[in-house]
Parts: structure tokens; sequence; C-alpha cells
């Protein structure tokens, strides 16, 4: 399991106090909102002026500077840019921790950032006692209920999902849907994540009617609040494919493979990673279905859209 979220924050839209930092500002929020269109390349492009800004008007040790920081190492993850986003997350948790000290609920945010990358690496032993610590520092601080609690205890979740501990991992997971319901309400964002999330492990556990269903909520939340045509509902899409195609209902999985990929298509560009993923996803489908020569022309276009990320 690999659904991992991480935290960026949320910029305030006051009027900042010169010409420099209004640039800062603009080029942070530009990233922030670039990052959450899967537009990698030009997020980082953007992020690395920001950070030369503040750096520059603000010096190295700057709160600033560590947002950035921390924008940048997101990114750098959600490319597998692995070994770039460490030294990056490392710098921005110490100065968070030298500028507001252990317990403060940015540091918590990089901690969680720190984390993600070592899960992604399945690196569970250096994840899981940063994870742990970001959750102690967000219960005590903000408390046991905020949304930004949820993210902590999915993240949490996956570690031990991706090691076999399911009990662990459900109970994590139920309650950061519950947080999110109770918080922000049953047809939100957020919401739809955790119903994904869960989903995720009844799939692991094969449950496919418990998965089936929460992705089926999950997919009318995305549609309504965010369009038909959204990345997101893309990812709902092909993970209720993956539902259907563990079972052999082939019928079922392939247009809702064939409607991901177009969506992703149209939205991110036909050589986009997201895209490599869902055709790799509708190959093994075609090969299943006895359709080697469509399989084949499927799995070319992912190597080349993944040798031109190399």
């Amino acid at each position: 399991m690999k659904s991992l979220m991480l935290f960026l924050l949320v910029l305030s839209t006051s009027l900042p106090a010169s010409a420099q930092e209004s640039e800062w500002h603009k080029l942070s929020v530009e990233a922030v909102s670039l990052y959450q269109q899967k537009q990698y390349d030009r997020a980082v492009e953007v992020t690395k002026n920001a950070l030369q800004i503040a750096e520059q008007t603000k010096g190295p040790d700057h709160l600033e500077v560590a947002l950035s920081l921390n924008t940048l190492g997101t990114l750098y993850i959600a490319q597998r840019q692995y070994a770039q986003a460490e030294p990056i997350l490392k710098r921005a948790l110490a100065i968070r921790e030298k500028a507001l000290g252990p317990d403060h609920p940015d540091v918590s945010q990089s901690l969680s950032n720190l984390a993600s990358l070592y899960q992604e690496q399945n690196q569970y032993a250096l994840a899981e006692p940063l994870l742990k610590r970001s959750l102690a520092i967000r219960e005590k601080t903000i408390g046991p209920d905020d949304p930004k609690v949820a993210i902590t205890l999915n993240n949490l979740a996956t570690i031990y999902q991706d090691q076999g501990h399911y009990a662990q991992a459900e109970s994590m997971l139920k309650r950061a849907l519950k947080i999110r319901e109770n918080a922000l309400g049953p047809n939100h964002p957020d919401v739809a994540q955790s119903l994904d999330n869960l989903a995720s492990l009844y799939r692991a556990e094969r449950q496919y009617t418990q998965a089936e269903s929460l992705l089926k909520r999950a997919l009318a939340i995305r549609e309504k609040v965010l369009g038909p045509d959204h990345p997101d509902v893309s990812t709902i899409l092909n993970n209720l494919a993956m539902i259907y195609q563990d079972q052999g209902q082939y019928a079922q999985a392939e247009p809702l493979l064939k409607r991901a990929l177009a969506i992703r298509e149209k939205i991110l560009g036909p050589n986009h990673p997201g895209v490599a993923q869902i055709l790799e996803n509708l190959a093994a489908l075609f090969r299943k279905t006895g359709r080697e020569v469509d399989a084949k022309n499927l799995e070319k276009r992912v190597v080349a859209i993944r040798a031109t990320k190399l």
C-alpha cells in the first residue's frame, strides 16, 4: 500500500510586506497548485525560484526557506527522486526544530514528510518512529480529532499494512475516516481518500465486497466534488478496476481502466508517469484476456514514458 499523503502548508492570503516577499509568496502558492495538479516538473522549477528568493532575502535558516525546502522535498518524493529529497527534507526539519522547538506542528509536518520518503523506499524502521513522534506532536498541539491527525494516521497505517499487520492498519484507517467524516462532512474529498485507503487494505485481505463498496462511495464523492475528469477520479477508477481484475471480472475492469487512461492523458498529457501506471494495468488485463499484441503495444508505451523520466 503506497497511498501516502504529504504535508504542504497552506499559505496566508494576506499581502506580503515587500515586493520580494510578494514574489516568494506568489511562487509558493503556484508551486502548491502545480503539485496538486501533478505538474511536478514545473512545480520543481517554481519552487527552486521561491527557495532562491527566500535564501537571498531572509537567510539560509529562515522559516520561509524551510517551507520552500519542504515543498521541494515533497515534489522529489512524488517523482521518486529520493536521493535528492532526503537532504532537503532533513534541512527543513533542522531549521524548524531550531526556530520553533521540537514540539511545534510545523516540525510534525517535516517529520511526516521525511517518514514518507522512507516509507516509499520500504525503510519502515526509519519511518515508524518519525511518524509516531509526528502523531504525538499533533495530538498534543491541535487535538486528537483534527484532520491533520488523520493524515499521520493514514501514513502510519501504510507501514503496518505494507508489513502485513492488517489489524493495526485497519484500526488507524478507520479512526482517520471517522475524524474526517466528523470534521469535514461525509462528502469531502479527504473522506474519499480515507475510503480509498481502507479499500486498499481490504483488497490486500481479499475482502473484495467491502473494498468495492468503499471505492464506489469514494468515486461518487470525487465525481461530485472534483468533476468527472479530475486525476483523482482516475485513481479511484483504476483501483476499482483492480478489484474486478483480481476476481477475474475483466469485462467490468476494462471500461474503468480505459476511462482512467483517457482522463490522465487529457489532464496530465500522454507521457506522464501516471499514464504509464494505467497503461501497465490495462496491458496486464489484455494479456489475461488473450490479447497479446495489444498488451505488447501498451507495454512499449510504458517503457518509452518511463525512459524519458530517467
